[in-house]
C-alpha cells in the first residue's frame, strides 16, 4: 500500500455500490462520498484505499479472471492478520474477511491502513544516501528474522500450514506448475535443477511463520524516515514452513553486480547499486540475528531461484496465450529461464 494510486481513468472498477449494501447489512459503513482509490504497483491482487468505518482501510480482492488453486488467498491472509498484530507490530490488522464472491467477484477482506511508502522496481529513490540504502537493507533482514521468532502457539496460529514434508512439497508443486506453463517442454536446465533439489532436501527443522512472497516493495517504509518501517504487507502466501526458504525467497529477488541480464529484466529490487548489502552481506547477518544453521543454505537458495523462475515462466505464459496484453510481460520468458540457469549454477556450485 504505497502513496502511489492509479489515475481514475485506469481504474479496476468494482460494485461499490453493492458492497456499501453488503457492509450497511453487516453493521459497518462504506463511505463513498470519498471515492476509492487503488493503489498502483504489482501483478497480483487489486488494492484499493476506502473509507470504512470512519477510517482509511485497504480493501483486497484478487485479480479478475480464473485463480490457480491455492493462490491469492484472502482467507489465509485475514486468519495471519486477525492474529498477528499481537506479537508482530509490523502486521495491519485484518477488519474483516468476506467468503461470498457474488458481493465483489471474488472473496476479499478490509484490512487497516498503514501510512507508509514503498519502494517498488529496480531503482533507489534518488534522495537516498549510500548509508540509507544500506540500513534499508538490513532492514529487510531484520524484519523478516523478528516475524520468524514470533511463537505462534501464543495467537493461536500454532497449528497453521502444514510445516511436515513443506521443502518437498514445493519442488513437486512448482516442477508441475512450471510443466504446465510451459506446454510440458520446459527446456533444460529445468529438469537438472528439479533432479537436484529432490536429492538434497535437508532434514526437518524447525517451523515459523512464512510470509512466502517477502521483497522490499513488501515492506512499507516511513514516510519522514525511509529507514524505518511502519508495515509488512501482502500475506495471501503466508504459512508455516522453514524459515531459510523465507531468507532465500528474499533473497531471490536480491539483485547485486554482475548478476545476468535476468535480475534487470525482473526489476524488482534496486540493490544492485552502490551502498546495498550484497546477498552474502544479508545472508551473514540473518544467521547472525537468528543463530540459525546456514551450512545447507545453498539448498534453499536454489528451491528459491526454481520457484521464481517458474513465476515468471507462468507470467509470459499468460502473455503469450493471451489472456494478458501488458508487453510488460513480454521479455519474463527469457527472465524466467535465465533464473533457472542462475539455479542450475549455484546448484553446481558454481555461484552463489
Amino acid at each position: 500500500m504505497s502513496q502511489n494510486f492509479r489515475s481514475t481513468d485506469d481504474i479496476t472498477a468494482l460494485p461499490w455500490q453493492q458492497l456499501e449494501a453488503y457492509l450497511a447489512d453487516a453493521g459497518h459503513e462504506l463511505d463513498l462520498r470519498l471515492p476509492p482509490r487503488q493503489f498502483a504497483g504489482g501483478m497480483g491482487n487489486l488494492n484499493y484505499l476506502i473509507q470504512f468505518d470512519s477510517k482509511p482501510c485497504v480493501l483486497r480482492r484478487p485479480p479478475l479472471g480464473p485463480i490457480p488453486p491455492g493462490a491469492n488467498d484472502m482467507a489465509r491472509e485475514h486468519r495471519v492478520l486477525s492474529r498477528l498484530r499481537r506479537s508482530f507490530s509490523l502486521a495491519p490488522q485484518s477488519l474483516l474477511y468476506c467468503e461470498d464472491e457474488s458481493v465483489l467477484g471474488a472473496h476479499f477482506l478490509i484490512m487497516e491502513y498503514r501510512n507508509g511508502t514503498a519502494i517498488q522496481g529496480g531503482t533507489w529513490p534518488t534522495n537516498l544516501s549510500k548509508a540509507d540504502r544500506h540500513a534499508i537493507c538490513a532492514l529487510l533482514v531484520n524484519s523478516l528474522a523478528e516475524l520468524h521468532a514470533v511463537n505462534l502457539a501464543a495467537i493461536d496460529l500454532g497449528n497453521f500450514g502444514k510445516p511436515d514434508g513443506f521443502l518437498g512439497r514445493a519442488i513437486r508443486g512448482w516442477d508441475k506448475r512450471l510443466k504446465l506453463a510451459s506446454d510440458s517442454e520446459p527446456p533444460a536446465p529445468s529438469g537438472e535443477v528439479a533432479d537436484w533439489l529432490a536429492a538434497n532436501v535437508p532434514g526437518t527443522g524447525d517451523a515459523t511463520l512464512l510470509h512466502n512472497d517477502f521483497k522490499l516493495d513488501n515492506l512499507l517504509l516511513d514516510c519522514s524516515d525511509r529507514t524505518k518501517a511502519v508495515a509488512m504487507i501482502d500475506w495471501d502466501q503466508a504459512t508455516r514452513g522453514d524459515p531459510l526458504f523465507d531468507l532465500a525467497t528474499l533473497l531471490s529477488y536480491w539483485a547485486e553486480p554482475g548478476d545476468p541480464d535476468c535480475m534487470t529484466i525482473i526489476d524488482q529490487m534496486p540493490t544492485g547499486a552502490p551502498g546495498s548489502m550484497t546477498r552474502g552481506e544479508g545472508r551473514d547477518l540473518y544467521a547472525g540475528i537468528s543463530g540459525r544453521d546456514l551450512s545447507e543454505f545453498r539448498f534453499y537458495r536454489v528451491l528459491a531461484m526454481f520457484k521464481l523462475a517458474v513465476v515468471f515462466v507462468q507470467l509470459h505464459a499468460q502473455y503469450r496465450r493471451g489472456t494478458v496484453d501488458n508487453p510488460r510481460y513480454a521479455p519474463f520468458a527469457d527472465a524466467g529461464w535465465g533464473i533457472m540457469e542462475m539455479a542450475h549454477q549455484v546448484a553446481r556450485g558454481r555461484a552463489e
